[in-house]
């Protein structure tokens, strides 16, 4: 089938690092899913950290599946091929565990194309004991409600030390030769306390549609759920053999987790409130994996990721540790976007010492300093400035400035004020470098209030109301040539992020609306190519009317402080007292401290999960290397770039 199809690479495997295990000689099986293109999916930190993390266990197997685009799913259904996975080509369905992390709640429906080609169930109460555990994880399980019909489980929060305790609950189970059958092996799951089994639990709904009460239905599933957060980073130095992909992805370099978590409270980021508090990983321990990881790749690039890479506290000793020892080597080294206040010439200047001087970038994320007093994103415009006549005073050409759009108590003129800023970097960064090809690009993305955060209460803003906005800021940006002409514009409209809300908050309800668009042709909606508003509208209107909500009732509305949200049971650990004060701090533009310099203000992480900040400086610095025999020090002359 493979010529018959667009980009057929994609599927064969066989990816340098890769691993295919004799299937008879393993006791527990697990398939692990991206649910999205192979070029997302492949360079997916977590699914390549899990997928190393269960193949290092002598009887456990892991093997990974992508979803399949349109053309192949066609070819599959009319030759009775069923959802595959890359690495040894077997059938989803014959797996023990099939895992599906979600980092956004648009790859819901690809789920379902999965599920329905695997020949498994789509409804977690029709499967046997002859088909997979269907596990959810990653962000988007924070709230699984929406998709709860179709799955088994789902794990908040980490995965490394969950995976391998699921792996043991499966093994003792099976080796107990599977007594109380499927039921059995979820409830012992449950009753762990840190796997969410939505079957056992039954939600109803008051009068006003809103949810009246959420109660385990099994004597032995817990009220609440916890995240799992793994602690010392240093011990779980994963992936040590990152996955080189065959065909070109999303991200052509080899990544490293410099820390996990981030305590800046930016209150629209479900990602810096999930997964407080901040862990970092030892210089060394970085090293270590930047060495073993361009080792065993051939990439020339290394990522440093985390939520905020200028933040670790020894960032420059790192970024000049490393950039030394490849000095020559044509490795290059890159942050992603930096906070301005945490950025300086030194650190720009070691990351790109050993690769290509490319644009930087940094997220102001609201255009007016009180916008970003609401959001706790306190970045002023004479620090952004200051920091962009360095830049392009020391040789850089282009900056790019990450915005949202549709913030709460927004108002046109907060949106206007990011045309003004992005004027006065043009200005400054020729009158600091005396030239006149100064660029600035200015990005913008409509907000989605999220499950877990401060703005989990508040009420999202209309497409047309967004995309209103838009058009007046490129004007804006448009009344003076001389500058525009040097401003680009990229954005996305506002009604992909309104269905993105949809899900987000949604609850168990929602299933059937996911379903409907499914059947009805819903695939790759994270692609605009393949996301049709009007599909998801109708949908919704047809499935919800006769519960007596609707699209607005899960999107444009402002929650109230007693309501009972979809994942009130699921505890990621802040307290909902907090996360309620600091809305109303917001409302009242008021800004919050970062805990990691500050004492504690109370968000309820480090005594509920029994962690703790986790930071240094430790002092130490990065050591050379010996060279690996008598070619460079970072690359094995047998493996080339991919």
């Amino acid at each position: 089938m493979l010529p018959r199809v667009s980009k057929p690479v994609q599927y064969v495997g066989g990816e340098l690092n890769s691993t295919v295990k004799a299937w008879e000689d393993t006791t527990v099986r697990w398939c692990l899913m991206y649910p999205d293109a192979y070029e997302v999916g492949l360079p997916n930190q977590g699914v390549q950290i899990l997928y190393e993390v269960l193949n290092e266990q002598e009887d456990v197997l892991a093997e990974r599946t992508y979803a399949v685009w349109p053309d192949l799913e066609e070819l599959m259904r009319e030759h009775d091929i069923p959802q595959f996975t890359v690495d040894a080509h077997r059938p989803v369905g014959a797996f023990d565990v099939f895992g599906i992390s979600f980092a956004t709640e648009l790859g819901y429906t690809n789920l379902l194309s999965a599920l329905n080609l695997a020949g498994i169930p789509l409804h977690a109460t029709d499967r046997t004991d002859d088909h997979p555990i269907v596990l959810a994880g990653g962000h988007a399980a924070f709230n699984p409600e929406p998709i709860a019909d179709f799955l088994d489980a789902a794990v908040l929060g980490d995965g490394e030390e969950a995976v391998l305790e699921i792996t043991e609950a499966v093994r003792r189970w099976k080796n107990e030769g599977c007594p109380g059958g499927r039921d059995e092996l979820l409830l012992r799951l449950a009753e762990s306390g840190g796997v969410y089994v939505p079957k056992f639990y039954d939600v109803s709904y008051g009068d006003d549609g809103a949810i009246a009460e959420v109660v385990p239905n099994q004597e032995r599933a817990p009220y609440r759920v916890f995240k799992r957060t793994t602690m010392e980073l240093d011990d779980w130095p994963y992936p040590k053999q990152p996955l080189v992909p065959l065909a070109e992805s999303v991200h052509e370099r080899m990544s490293v987790e410099i820390f996990r978590g981030c305590t800046r409270g930016c209150r629209f980021c479900q990602a810096g409130m999930i997964t407080r508090p901040v862990r970092e990983r030892s210089i060394e321990g970085i090293g270590e994996m930047v060495q073993k990881g361009l080792e065993n790749t051939g990439f020339e690039e290394v990522g440093l990721l985390s939520l905020s890479s200028a933040d670790h506290s020894e960032i420059g000793e790192i970024t000049k540790g490393l950039a030394d020892r490849y000095e020559g080597t044509n490795t290059g080294l890159s942050l992603p976007s930096t906070r301005v206040d945490a950025f300086n010439i030194d650190l720009a200047n070691e990351l790109s010492r050993n690769g290509r001087r490319s644009g930087l970038t940094f997220a102001p994320e609201g255009g007016s300093e009180r916008i970003r007093r609401v959001i706790n994103k306190m970045v002023s415009e004479e620090d952004l400035i200051r920091t962009v006549s360095a830049a392009f005073a020391n040789g850089w050409r282009q900056v790019k400035l990450y915005f949202m759009c549709g913030l709460p108590t927004e108002e046109d003129e907060d949106v206007l004020q990011i045309a003004e800023m992005a004027k006065e970097v043009i200005r400054a960064g020729r009158e600091a470098s005396g030239r006149k090809d100064i660029r600035c690009t200015i990005s913008i993305g409509g907000f989605v209030p999220k499950p877990h955060t401060p703005f989990q209460w508040a009420s999202q803003t209309d497409p047309e109301t967004i995309d209103d906005r838009l058009r007046k800021l490129r004007e804006a940006i448009n009344t003076d040539r001389s500058l525009g002409r040097n401003i680009g514009m990229r954005y996305h409209d506002g009604k992909p992020s309104l269905i993105e809300g949809l899900l987000s908050r949604g609850d168990r309800r929602l299933g059937r609306v996911i379903e409907r668009v499914w059947r009805e042709g819903g695939r790759f909606d994270g692609w605009n190519e393949h996301f049709s508003y009007e599909r998801w509208v109708e949908c919704a209107e047809a499935e919800l009317a006769e519960l007596g909500v609707d699209l607005a009732w899960f999107t444009t509305r402002e929650r109230t402080e007693n309501e009972i949200l979809p994942w009130d049971h699921l505890d990621s650990g802040l307290d909902k007292e907090w996360l309620w004060a600091d809305w109303q701090d917001a409302l009242d533009a008021r800004e919050q401290d970062d805990c990691r310099w500050t004492p504690c203000f109370d968000c309820g992480v480090c005594p509920t999960m029994g962690t703790d900040i986790e930071v240094g400086p430790t002092g130490r610095k990065l050591l050379p290397i010996s060279p690996v025999g008598q070619g460079s020090p970072v690359r094995n002359p047998a493996f080339s770039n991919s």
